[in-house]
């Protein structure tokens, strides 16, 4: 598996880092508040198991299924809803947990669903933002890491479901998928 990768861009190590440093801010902004926080699947199950561990606010967690890029390493235009939130939105205060912010396409459907739910307050967090992919205005209001415009694999993050498990995020050989 590691022979089919190009380079490692975040390491084990700067991953832990950040995000122990995102649970402070989002502690901070949601203080003395219970949250709903919602993580999209499948690729942001690793993150959203290392964000809850350093969040110290009250929390309930749900899941929402998104299909964005399915074998491919281009997101659909459309992402489709493939299951929907369990839990009651109305009045609560909502954190959208997401694995990578590409053209913003997936997180602006998933907060525009959340929001017609009449919640009290939605924001989103993000482990990776591509900007320079954006096809919308969509900004998450917490990120991770900026990073440039590469296919991306590890920490949750999947090509044609293989290299979820690895713990730092790396780049694929061209090879592996053309």
């Amino acid at each position: 598996m590691k022979n089919d990768l190009q380079q490692i861009l975040l390491t084990e190590e700067q991953i832990s880092r950040r995000i122990s440093e995102l649970g402070l801010e989002i502690d901070r902004h949601y203080e003395g508040k219970e949250i709903l926080l919602v993580t999209l699947l499948d690729g942001a199950i690793v993150f959203t198991a290392d964000l809850i561990r350093n969040l110290s606010i009250p929390l309930r967690l749900d899941c929402i299924r998104v299909s964005s890029y399915g074998d491919s390493t281009d997101p659909e235009t459309a992402p489709r809803i493939l299951s929907s939130l369990k839990s009651e939105v109305g009045g609560r205060h909502v954190l959208l947990v997401d694995d990578i912010l590409d053209t913003g396409n997936t997180m602006k459907r998933v907060h525009d669903e959340v929001l017609a739910r009449d919640p009290e307050s939605v924001h989103s967090c993000v482990f990776l933002d591509k900007p320079e992919r954006r096809q919308n205005d969509f900004k998450a209001d917490w990120s991770g890491f900026s990073i440039p415009d590469e296919f991306v694999v590890g920490y949750g993050l999947d090509y044609a479901g293989q290299y979820r498990q690895l713990p730092f995020v790396g780049t694929l050989k061209p090879s592996v998928y053309e």
